[in-house]
């Protein structure tokens, strides 16, 4: 179409496939897989809607211009050079991000940045006699620069704060899960709400909302506070509404459980103010319980999602850990698909049952595997076709 402009979306360690299906379902056009990334085509409303509705992105950004560069005073040059009064005014702030991969360029990240940054005040300063201030908590204006190899690409960042950053998380526990990864999860997982669901170390709720929203066809970021665009200069407000309450309009009213269980009162009481902040109480239960001793209540195919502890910030026992998790779901969670990621590798090792998928995934600096245990009622053999 020709008002569409190129845009990359931003994700996690391997869920570039799940962003990928998630912007083709959106209606995205020219999808190409990167590391980490995923870029597209799409016009202004599209790039409001994939700000609202992706669950697995971490950032949308702009295409602004792309060019090649030998050094550090190439690249300031072309980035002087882009008539930046288009985008930002000079009582405004801006941000820069930079990321640098190229044998050309000795020096860091922050230099780099640093450069950009000179570039675009030297732009204004020699124009208008002044220039906007920096500002990295809240600007007007994000800006990514990206050096691969010799090709240097501008964006404009049109999420402005990460998009993990749904709103609805005030009270954590010591070790939360991101809100992108959670939903990731439950997308690897393949949950679509036509199951019921368990979390059964809930923490703070991350992955029992992510769930919900899932289920009920909310929006991931319906509850933001501002998205980076709608500092923009050319903002369409109307249009940005229109999307919104589209987006809206499509939510539904699942009746298939989610339950999240946690045996320490503090993280119940943070999974329910979370709960309560997202607006999803009438979707979600709660209950204080040790899942070692609890058993699935639940009749008919249920998918199991948790982040169980590391060890890296919570002290656990992890071969024994490892074996009662085994255990209580032979025990008590037949017909369950159990799903779980883990940094300690080793420790899979004593939960006793065989896994039909394990993904490789990082939960921040951590390698990690996201594993998966199908618990059948009685055979393999006479289950085998369950559908989950």
């Amino acid at each position: 179409m020709q008002n569409n402009f190129k845009m990359v979306a931003t994700t996690l360690y391997g869920l570039e496939d799940i962003l990928a299906d998630e912007l083709l379902k959106l209606g995205a056009q020219d999808i190409h897989k990167q590391v980490r990334s995923v870029s597209f085509y799409g016009d202004d409303g599209f790039m409001y809607k994939a700000n609202l509705a992706l669950r697995t992105a971490i950032r949308v950004l702009k295409t602004l211009q792309t060019f090649k560069v030998s050094d550090e005073d190439e690249m300031y040059k072309k980035i002087n050079a882009i008539e930046w009064d288009k985008y930002i005014g000079v009582d405004e702030t801006f941000a820069i991000n930079a990321v640098v991969n190229s044998d050309n360029f000795t020096t860091n990240s922050h230099y780099i940045s640093l450069k950009s940054k000179d570039a675009i005040a030297d732009y204004f300063r020699d124009k208008y006699g002044k220039r906007p201030n920096v500002d990295i908590k809240e600007p007007n204006l994000r800006i990514n620069v990206h050096i691969h190899n010799n090709q240097c690409t501008v964006y404009l960042d049109s999420s402005g704060m990460s998009l993990h950053k749904r709103g609805y998380k005030t009270a954590t526990n010591i070790a939360p899960i991101n809100e992108v990864l959670a939903a990731g999860l439950l997308m690897l997982a393949g949950y679509d709400g036509t199951t019921h669901f368990i979390d059964p170390m809930c923490g703070s709720g991350t992955i029992l909302i992510e769930a919900a929203m899932i289920a009920n066809k909310i929006p991931p970021n319906i509850n933001r506070v501002e998205f980076g665009f709608e500092n923009w200069r050319d903002f369409n407000e109307p249009l940005y509404d229109k999307i919104h309450d589209a987006l809206l309009n499509k939510v539904v009213s699942n009746p298939n459980k989610i339950i999240g269980i946690d045996k320490a009162p503090s993280a119940i009481n943070k999974a329910n103010q979370n709960i309560e902040n997202a607006n999803l109480q009438e979707f979600i239960t709660i209950e204080e319980a040790d899942f070692f001793a609890s058993s699935k209540t639940l009749s008919g195919p249920t998918i199991m999602v948790f982040n169980p502890p590391y060890g890296e910030r919570l002290a656990i026992q992890a071969d024994l850990f490892y074996k009662c998790i085994g255990d209580t779901l032979k025990k008590s969670y037949s017909n369950v698909k159990a799903w779980f990621i883990t940094s300690d590798l080793e420790a899979i090792k004593h939960v006793g049952l065989k896994t039909s998928r394990r993904i490789p995934l990082k939960n921040g600096p951590l390698d990690c595997r996201f594993v998966c245990y199908d618990i059948y009622e009685g055979s393999k053999k006479a289950s085998k076709n369950e559908s989950y």
